[in-house]
């Protein structure tokens, strides 16, 4: 029986057995489900501002998990070991809710104050994320999201209230780039828009060379970002070869500061990153 995924825009219609675009999703006897739940390929005590979030809890730490997939096909990835991965080419460890809410409970004397989602995509295994964070609201726990916002809006709206804190990938500003990437703009922007409305966000935009780095874009992105709610935090950060573009420069470091010095004729936060 063929069954449609509902999570996020590329609705993938899969024959029993057959694994979506995101590599993390499957339908199993008629009914799609994540493939992917409860199985970490990393787990970390990290600084909350490594997220990056600047403004929410600062010189807290926070305990973070990531799985394998993602649901978009970004060549300049920074971390395609796990995005591009399957359950089949990569290790990954089982975690129930309950052992992972246990374990950040066990952390808060190290100044844990929740669960991050992230590393790879995490709203690929939607209802992990969905049920671990129920399970650590109630112990009193954060939920922060790491995410690049590919996601429809009804999940979306059904998670939100459980989550505390995203900080969400805002990869370039033109349908054109988003289309390079497999995504679209249109729901990224929709995403932001949401869950600024109900938690605390900030944005990232990876500066690519050649691709997503003119003054006009960046500024199009702040004063976009500005119009939502002009102290939304904004980190400009640079890309360094990996993935598919390991022929590309890095981002020189000048040229996120320039960047970073036009959004701020928009927002109040701006933050420069890997610099």
């Amino acid at each position: 029986m063929i069954a449609e995924c509902k999570i996020c825009p590329h609705h993938c219609r899969l024959n029993e057995g057959q694994i979506g675009f995101c590599r993390a999703r499957i339908n199993r006897e008629g009914h799609i489900i994540c493939e992917n739940y409860g199985k970490l390929t990393a787990i970390a005590l990290d600084p909350i501002e490594k997220k990056p979030l600047y403004r929410f809890h600062p010189r807290s730490t926070i305990l973070s998990v990531g799985s394998y997939g993602c649901n978009l096909s970004c060549a300049f990835c920074q971390n395609s070991d796990i995005s591009t991965a399957d359950g089949r080419s990569i290790s990954t460890h089982h975690i129930s809710c309950e052992e992972l809410v246990a374990k950040a409970l066990e952390l808060k004397d190290r100044g844990n104050i929740g669960i991050a989602y992230t590393y790879n995509e995490p709203l690929i295994s939607y209802e992990f994320v969905r049920d671990c964070a129920e399970l650590a609201r109630k112990r009193g726990l954060k939920n922060v999201a790491v995410t690049n916002g590919y996601i429809c809006e009804e999940p979306l709206i059904r998670l939100l209230p459980l989550i505390d804190a995203m900080n969400i990938d805002l990869k370039g500003f033109t349908e054109g780039f988003y289309r390079k990437l497999h995504g679209d703009l249109e729901t990224v922007k929709q995403t932001i828009r949401l869950a600024a409305g109900v938690c605390h966000v900030e944005v990232t935009t990876l500066i690519i060379p050649g691709e997503n780095d003119s003054e006009k874009e960046i500024d199009n992105l702040s004063a976009w970002l500005s119009g939502i709610n002009p102290e939304i935090p904004l980190h400009i950060t640079r890309f360094f070869p990996r993935w598919k573009m390991q022929d590309r420069a890095a981002t020189e470091i000048k040229t996120v500061y320039r960047l970073a010095s036009v959004a701020r004729r928009n927002l109040k936060y701006v933050y420069e990153g890997n610099c």
